[in-house]
């Protein structure tokens, strides 16, 4: 059978550090790591034509396998040609395994702020107060979602009616849709879970990973190009956890790992240097929801290959833009008569032809085309910061690019 991906490591970090810099090749093509993997939940980069996002840097394009599912359904883009020939992407794709649509429909649900990394390290988990299942439970309620050691059974956002995802049923959905890359089954706990509700998903979450592996070895053999299923490491906040996680699932026959991002956002270093010393150096690491700047830069240093997030797109369109200096809204009322680009060292389309002045105006005035514009910026600020990293580690110059952030001084 051919390979579904090939991963090789071209350098190493020195003195002991877990970075690297590699190529991932894919069946649509080379992805240069570490890269920054841009989202397009419904098969869109939101405000973006593919053409585009394609400009501005970005290698590869990640899709939600729960939102696909729901709306147009699987089986329309399996009839397309699958993700890249549905939405006009020429090169590598990912999916989500809807696993993290168990979070964000459950403990998650209404509840403004909490998202899989904890501010602080301050918050016992024994003061928890959302109801959670415990050893000997069958099964959680939590909102519109409810699990069990089988699956899960939740109620669609879009009509309510209700459906239910199993470790075999999403691979089915994610191989229909056929992206190059996916992830197995996984239930991504809240940071706030106490450690009790943390072992029982983790459990869970394991035997879910050898399911998903048995579906998704037989569903290849099925498919004339092979794709390529990630293991996903969780564990929460627990230091513990983690490591029984990455021993485990390090030891399944993935063609990469996912790390899950239920842990301190201080903790980010520590949290993933443990996991990916576990891990198998020869396959890749892809953090999954992890995208602020400041937090690639530690999980670059740590050892991670990919990484996806919402954020650049998410705030771009609310108006925060990522610069050198730090982030800037631009709506504040200073940028109304500034005639300068959003970035002065920024070579995206954004900045080279237009001013904050504009973009300022674009907001205020509620036009789509303000989305747009943001939107470039955000990624391409994103994607190419993660590829000055890579160069670093190609050039030996990561201790200086790295102090050379203001971000960090």
């Amino acid at each position: 059978m051919v390979r579904a991906i090939e991963f090789k490591i071209e350098k190493k970090m020195p003195r002991g550090r877990l970075g690297r810099a590699a190529t991932l090749a894919t069946p649509h093509g080379i992805i240069e790591t570490p890269a920054f993997v841009a989202v397009g939940t419904k098969a869109t980069i939101k405000a973006l034509s593919p053409e585009q996002v394609k400009e501005l840097g970005a290698q590869v394009v990640l899709a939600n396998t729960y939102h696909l599912y729901l709306e147009p359904g699987e089986e329309v883009v399996k009839k397309s040609g699958g993700l890249s020939k549905f939405m006009n992407w020429p090169g590598p794709t990912m999916t989500d395994s809807g696993g993290f649509q168990v979070f964000s429909l459950g403990a998650a649900f209404g509840r403004k702020g909490l998202n899989k990394l904890a501010k602080t390290k301050e918050k016992n988990a024994s003061e928890e107060k959302v109801e959670y299942a415990v050893a000997g439970d069958d099964s959680t309620t939590r909102a519109f979602a409810k699990i069990d050691d089988d699956g899960v059974t939740f109620r669609s956002v879009i009509d309510g009616s209700e459906h239910r995802f199993t470790p075999e049923r999403s691979m089915e959905i994610q191989h229909a849709i056929g992206a190059d890359m996916i992830f197995a089954f996984d239930e991504c706990t809240s940071p706030e879970a106490p450690y009790e509700y943390q072992k029982v998903a983790l459990a869970r979450t394991h035997e879910w990973a050898k399911r998903s592996l048995i579906a998704h070895k037989e569903l290849n053999t099925k498919r004339l190009t092979p794709n390529a299923l990630f293991g996903i490491v969780q564990g929460g906040r627990f230091a513990d956890l983690r490591e029984e996680s990455a021993r485990t699932i390090g030891s399944m026959d993935f063609a990469g790992f996912g790390i899950g991002g239920s842990f301190d956002k201080d903790d980010i270093a520590a949290s993933v240097g443990l996991v990916n010393k576990i891990l198998p150096e020869e396959k890749p690491r892809h953090l999954l929801g992890i995208g602020a700047p400041e937090d690639l830069v530690l999980a670059v240093e740590n050892g991670c290959d990919l990484f996806d997030c919402v954020a650049p797109t998410r705030l771009a369109r609310n108006g925060t833009l990522y610069a050198e200096k730090g982030r800037i809204n631009i709506l504040n009322a200073k940028f109304k008569n500034d005639f300068n680009p959003i970035d002065s060292n920024c070579a995206c389309y954004a900045c080279r032809n237009y001013t904050r002045a504009y973009l300022s105006h674009l907001f205020r005035a509620k036009e789509m085309f303000a989305a747009t514009l943001a939107s470039i910026h955000n990624l391409y600020f994103v994607v190419n910061f993660v590829k000055k990293m890579r160069s670093a580690i190609l050039d030996g110059t990561f201790d200086d690019f790295k102090a050379s952030i203001s971000f960090y001084k």
